[in-house]
């Protein structure tokens, strides 16, 4: 185990760079405020550079309160909490001006787990189809950003009814800008739609939690420098492990926002007093000594992080989609987002025996994980009515 994580230990801090960025202090909420906002890319947006999350949160206030605190952009999905994500940020932007937010949404179609491909069903009219219901459920006329979700194949980048979609809802003037999202096998994603010269924005997981981080930069790095606006996520992981680790969490933010080629991250705010602690990082962006010591003790832990390489897939006798299972299991004893989890695992298809069939567990993790018993774990949250989530 120390030989693998290993690789983790040698945390790389990037030098202070000549960023391109514009420095301003704002009225929010009765207060001044330090605001450091970048351009997205091509797309010219200039946005804070932490923005909203809203993936775990259901509160319509706290959408509310972090709007008013500054933040310009939404970050949502069409599958998000069944819906109701998109109906919740809607509630909230009625009445606002369209020009006082961005929503970016996310729309995700029917893909084999094990391989990353689309399979049946997987449609131009399904697409579409989704897209309107998000738009309703949001109540506005366009998104500022759509993404195809959770990309991990550089097929899956160029999969032509997806491309159609794009080209028809931009022709009927249902987004401004289109971008593919990914936290599996980032660098060859990111590198697919750069080649692809077809989008505006990439939405990455981009944290020094993953062993791989320096591909992700250097694609990154490409990315931007033709045009593509670059949203960072996944900047912190680890919040609600026992013990606690990363004790500074700007620190993470800070990370990744040393880096000139990330122009915003998307925080998940879950109670008020997120907004206040991960707005604060713009008083100052600098690592200090202290978190970059922080930063390099908590990338040496494993974690419940899963580094979606995929190397499980090929190893289970019942190709489980293992990673999915995975992240379900982080959001279950990380995020503590146990409804957010069970979605997941709902939209898996899975046998109602898992990892109960084999005598053994051929399964060997890259960083560790007793997969068996982590898929068995979370997999029972399959047999729980939702109401008991809340």
């Amino acid at each position: 185990m120390k030989s693998t994580l290993a690789g983790f230990g040698g945390l790389f801090f990037l030098p202070q760079l000549d960023i391109k960025q514009d420095v301003r202090v704002v009225e929010a909420k009765g207060k001044e405020r330090k605001m450091i906002y970048r351009t997205l890319g091509k797309t010219g947006l200039k946005l804070p550079v932490i923005n909203m999350g809203v993936m775990l949160t259901d509160n319509p206030n706290i959408i509310r309160a972090a709007l008013d605190s500054g933040i310009l952009l939404l970050d949502t999905a069409h599958g998000y909490m069944q819906g109701r994500n998109e109906q919740t940020i809607g509630e909230v932007i009625k009445g606002r001006p369209r020009h006082s937010y961005y929503i970016a949404t996310k729309i995700n179609l029917p893909q084999n787990r094990a391989t990353g491909l689309y399979q049946e069903g997987a449609t131009t009219e399904e697409f579409l189809k989704r897209l309107d219901i998000s738009l309703k459920r949001l109540g506005i006329d366009y998104v500022d950003i759509l993404y195809q979700h959770g990309g991990s194949r550089k097929e899956s980048v160029m999969y032509e009814p997806i491309l159609k979609a794009f080209e028809q809802a931009r022709k009927d003037g249902k987004i401004r800008f289109s971008g593919v999202s990914t936290h599996s096998n980032e660098p060859e994603v990111i590198d697919a739609v750069t080649d692809s010269k077809l989008h505006d924005v990439i939405l990455t997981a981009y944290t020094f939690k993953q062993k791989h981080y320096q591909d992700v930069r250097k694609a990154i790095a490409r990315a931007s420098q033709t045009g593509i606006g670059i949203v960072g996520m996944k900047a912190v992981r680890g919040l609600n492990q026992q013990p606690p680790t990363v004790k500074n969490i700007p620190a993470s933010f800070k990370w990744m926002l040393q880096d000139p080629n990330v122009h915003t991250v998307i925080a998940g705010f879950t109670a008020f007093e997120h907004i206040e602690t991960d707005l604060s990082i713009m008083d100052d962006l600098t690592l200090t000594e202290p978190e970059k010591i922080e930063l390099q003790k908590e990338a040496s832990i494993r974690g419940l992080y899963c580094q979606g390489c995929r190397q499980c897939l090929g190893q289970c006798l019942e190709k489980l989609p293992i990673p999915d299972l995975m992240r379900a299991y982080m959001y279950t004893y990380d995020y503590r987002s146990v409804a957010h989890a069970q979605d997941l695992i709902a939209s898996l298809d899975l046998s109602n025996r898992v990892c109960e069939d084999c005598s053994y567990c051929p399964v060997k993790c890259s960083i560790g994980f007793n997969v068996s018993k982590k898929v068995r774990d979370v997999a029972r949250l399959k047999e729980v009515p939702p109401e008991f989530l809340g």
